[in-house]
């Protein structure tokens, strides 16, 4: 079945135009199918497994950036590739377009494709014991659930294929949304059991961005998260507070808590993408959230907006303006996050509305705004006003590292609330299904 898988996927991405760069990961973070196909060694296993979350890196910064510039997060005013303009914010959207509307689709298969390789390679392993199995198998759904994730969160109504895993010259049908979300979480939930079978340690090593989150039993609690924000995104309120409850959740604090997508400057390594230098960079801020941005007592502007962006000098492409940049990422070795704290206390709130609990979530949004933003406490929260105030904690608190601003304002009926700049913009609502 791996080979099966691996040429099946590999065979789909090629006839829709996939690049070689997007379909591998580099050797040394793979290794060969044919290592797999046996009883693989302990350390085929571990590169394999980090394999995963490397191709999964390929597409997750500029799924950040282009996403954010459909949700008015961001610009990016690159004057060598006027399509951030033409297509992202003017469109329409090119299913054919490689790189702009039929985008985030094959990077994140291909990671889908490796986890499939190495679950299947798990039937076969000798060489690692019946815990280390079950951890392996518990990781590799977690990734393969969150490259979904991705993949629908950008497709939304138009659905995604979901049984990837094929004999060759069959190709996945497109199933709709609700069956892709139910496959995400179903992914999420088979993993639980995997992990909460499989022992102390993982049979390979994670990266920094996983600090405190590299054992099957912590890593669990990053499992729950992304259970969390799926229960949200589909509704079911109380089963994503079960989900918090046994995430990393913790109560106002330790807000930046979480797991991080790593990057590098290393030969070989990825730097982050979407880093730029704030003096000079075309990545925007985008100047809407200026005065949308609250005040503090004092008179400034919310803690938020002040500490991750900077204003300099004016950039124009097409007629679209912006002297804000941002200071999130430091440096080309500045990780993403995948999913903070503070995004599972945004979620708590919006669970909490979503059941009617309105005290309760007015308690997870005043700490967000008082701690992390600065600005005062609100008491007048009732059920017709509470979901103004989790968008914009959620836009600020969020801002620049996950796209959340378009997926959440999708999910409230709001897109026609985003801003449009010039006459002739649109928002789109969903990518298109990539075609030849």
């Amino acid at each position: 079945m791996a080979a099966r898988s691996f040429l099946t996927l590999a065979l789909l991405l090629l006839l829709t135009g996939c690049s070689e760069d997007a379909l591998f990961v580099p050797d040394f973070n793979n290794p060969s199918l044919e290592d797999l196909q046996g009883d693989p060694s302990p350390s085929t296993i571990a590169s394999a497994a980090i394999g995963v979350l490397f191709t999964t890196r390929i597409d997750f910064g500029d799924y950040v950036r282009d996403v954010g510039i459909i949700g008015r997060e961001n610009y990016d005013l690159d004057g060598s590739d006027p399509r951030f303009v033409t297509e992202l914010i003017v469109g329409p959207l090119d299913a054919g377009s490689r790189a702009f509307g039929g985008d985030h689709f094959y990077e994140p298969y291909a990671a889908i494709r490796n986890a499939n390789v190495l679950l299947d390679a798990m039937d076969r392993a000798t060489q690692i014991t019946d815990a280390q199995k079950e951890a392996v198998r518990g990781y590799a759904k977690t990734l393969a659930a969150l490259n979904l994730l991705l993949v629908i969160n950008t497709h939304d109504v138009n659905g995604a294929p979901i049984d990837v895993n094929l004999p060759i010259g069959e190709l996945a049908p497109i199933v709709g949304k609700d069956a892709v979300f139910d496959r995400i979480a179903t992914l999420l939930e088979e993993a639980r059991g995997h992990l909460q079978a499989g022992g102390d340690a993982f049979p390979f090593t994670l990266p920094s961005g996983f600090d405190g989150f590299d054992t099957p039993g912590t890593f669990l609690s990053f499992n729950r998260a992304l259970a969390a924000r799926v229960a949200v995104y589909r509704g079911n309120f109380a089963e994503a507070l079960t989900a918090l409850n046994e995430s990393f959740l913790v109560a106002c604090a330790d807000f930046d808590r979480g797991v991080y997508m790593n990057y590098g400057t290393a030969s070989g390594d990825l730097p982050n993408p979407i880093f730029e230098d704030p003096a000079t960079s075309d990545i925007r801020a985008h100047p809407s959230l200026e005065a949308l941005a609250q005040t503090q007592p004092g008179g400034e502007l919310d803690r938020r907006f002040l500490e991750k962006t900077f204003e300099t000098a004016p950039k124009t492409q097409q007629d679209h303006t912006s002297d804000l940049t941002f200071t999130i990422y430091e440096t080309a070795e500045s990780p993403i996050p995948i999913i903070r704290n503070e995004e599972l206390l945004l979620l708590r709130a919006e669970a909490n509305i979503g059941l009617g609990n309105i005290p309760a979530a007015q308690e997870d949004l005043n700490c967000i705004r008082t701690q992390v933003g600065g600005l005062a406490t609100r008491t007048d929260l009732t059920s017709s006003n509470a979901v103004d105030e989790l968008l914009y904690n959620r836009t600020f608190s969020l801002l620049f590292e996950g796209g959340h601003r378009w997926v959440d304002y999708r999910r409230q009926g709001r897109l026609e609330d985003l801003p449009i700049d010039v006459p002739g913009d649109v928002v789109h609502d969903r990518y298109p299904i990539p075609r030849d």
